[in-house]
């Protein structure tokens, strides 16, 4: 079955300006009384969970393994009034209002930057892509690129509830293109070697009749909470901070469907 990372087109369609005011009061909160001038995104996709900090003056660069995810981005940036450069960071003189790109996987950071950024971040519940073992390589990976004092932050699905609870079904409330209604929904496989598949259901209709349907599946490996927050420790952050997401919501971060970590860096 098709990714829906390849379908850029399917994967904003739940996108809107609410959702992005929303993400931005998030980062507002994360970021008070932190000294965060540059973040980098190991895992950006089409931009929306990062976007925003363009407008609260950070300097923003990403990166993803996805050219199609990338390529969709730097558009949604310049719709916002954003430049967009595909070159070597230079964070010595980082032009606000310019996003870097790059294609990169996130576990080989070590191989495309050389730089220090006040934050290195992976957003979109993005590390469970991958085996326990390479998130925590990637984490690794991340921490080469903090600098002395700077900060690690990831946001991801709360695994621990989920596999708790074993739920089967994700339903998502409808969204509304003038005429057209469109209908989201998850259905969660659990597989004896401990992965899941989601596969994710599009359907489109008009005058009550569905006349289009869209299916992709993707793959994940759960991850705890405890285990990521163990490899933190172990390299060298501390002050950890594990909120609700987004973060401008009153939920505690065991409870909530899905959650963020921000730690800092041991100077």
């Amino acid at each position: 079955m098709a990714s829906v990372y390849d379908r850029t087109d399917i994967y904003d369609l739940l996108e809107n300006e609410e959702r992005y005011q929303t993400i931005r009061r998030h980062w507002e909160k994360l970021l008070e009384g932190k000294e965060i001038h540059t973040l980098l995104d190991v895992s950006i996709g089409t931009g929306n969970l990062t976007l925003p900090l363009m407008e609260i003056g950070i300097s923003l660069y990403g990166s993803d393994l996805s050219r199609a995810m990338l390529k969709k981005c730097a558009e949604n940036a310049q719709k916002r009034g954003f430049s967009v450069s595909a070159g070597p960071p230079d964070l010595r003189g980082a032009q606000q209002g310019t996003l870097n790109l790059r294609a990169c996987d996130f576990r080989e950071l070590g191989a495309h930057f050389q730089e220090k950024f006040d934050c290195v971040a992976s957003t979109g519940n993005s590390l469970p892509h991958v085996e326990n073992g390479d998130v925590l390589k990637t984490l690794e990976q991340m921490d080469l690129l903090v600098r002395p004092g700077g900060y690690l932050y990831f946001d991801m699905r709360n695994w621990d509830r989920i596999l708790e609870e074993r739920n089967r079904f994700y339903l998502y409330n409808p969204v509304f293109d003038q005429d057209m209604r469109i209908n989201m929904m998850q259905v969660w496989d659990y597989h004896q070697d401990g992965s899941m598949t989601f596969n994710l259901l599009y359907t489109f209709e008009r005058e009550n009749r569905i006349f289009r349907k869209e299916k992709f599946a993707e793959r994940y490996f759960p991850v705890k909470r405890e285990l990521l927050l163990e490899k933190l420790r172990s390299l060298g952050y501390g002050d950890i901070q594990a909120l609700c997401h987004p973060a401008c919501f009153d939920v505690k971060a065991q409870e909530a469907e899905w959650y963020c970590v921000m730690v800092g860096k041991k100077g």
